[in-house]
C-alpha cells in the first residue's frame, strides 16, 4: 500500500514544468536538481511534498521531450506515484524503468491535500478524504516486479533477466 497527500495539476503537465530546461545544468547534480521539481507549475511544491505523497494530473502528463531525468527527481524528491487520467508513453515507460508508478484514472474527484490509499495489486485507489475509491488498469506482472524493485535496473541487477 502507498499512503500519503494528494498534489494537484492540471492538464499538459510536461517534462518542461517537471524539471525546467533552466536547470538542465544540474542533471549530473540529480539531488540539487530534484529542488527545483515542479515548480514552474506550483513554485512551493518541493516545500510542500512529503515522502510518499502523490502527482495528480489531468490529461497527458509528462509530454514533451523524453527527460528521464524527470520521474526520477520526482521520486527523489518524495513522490510515490503519479495518477494522471492520461500520460505521455516515453514518459509513463521512464517512470515505471526508474520505479514511479503511473496510473491512469479519473482524477477530477481527487482534490489538492486528499488522504489517498493506493493498492498497486489491487488496481485501486482510496480517497480517505471524500471516501470515494477508484480503479485504474490493471498493471501487468512484469511492471509490478519492476516496480517492486525500484526500477528496471534495480530488477536486472538482482534477477539478472525479466521473466515474462
Amino acid at each position: 500500500m502507498l499512503n500519503g497527500k494528494a498534489h494537484k495539476f492540471g492538464d499538459s503537465i510536461s517534462t518542461d514544468h517537471i524539471i525546467p530546461g533552466r536547470y538542465a545544468h544540474l542533471r549530473s547534480n540529480l539531488p540539487e536538481l530534484a529542488k527545483h521539481v515542479l515548480e514552474d507549475a506550483d513554485p512551493n511544491f518541493v516545500k510542500k511534498v512529503k515522502p510518499g505523497d502523490f502527482v495528480v494530473g489531468g490529461n497527458n502528463f509528462g509530454l514533451g521531450s523524453s527527460r528521464e531525468h524527470a520521474p526520477l527527481v520526482m521520486k527523489m524528491a518524495g513522490v510515490s506515484a503519479v495518477l494522471a487520467k492520461s500520460a505521455a508513453r516515453i514518459f509513463f515507460r521512464n517512470a515505471i524503468n526508474l520505479g514511479l508508478p503511473v496510473l491512469i484514472c479519473d482524477t477530477d474527484k481527487i482534490k489538492n491535500g486528499d488522504e489517498l490509499e493506493i493498492d498497486l495489486t489491487a488496481g485501486t485507489v482510496k480517497d480517505k478524504t471524500n471516501g470515494q475509491t477508484l480503479t485504474f488498469g490493471k498493471i501487468p506482472g512484469v511492471m509490478l516486479k519492476i516496480l517492486n524493485e525500484g526500477g528496471l535496473i534495480a530488477y536486472v541487477k538482482k534477477h539478472g533477466d525479466i521473466k515474462v
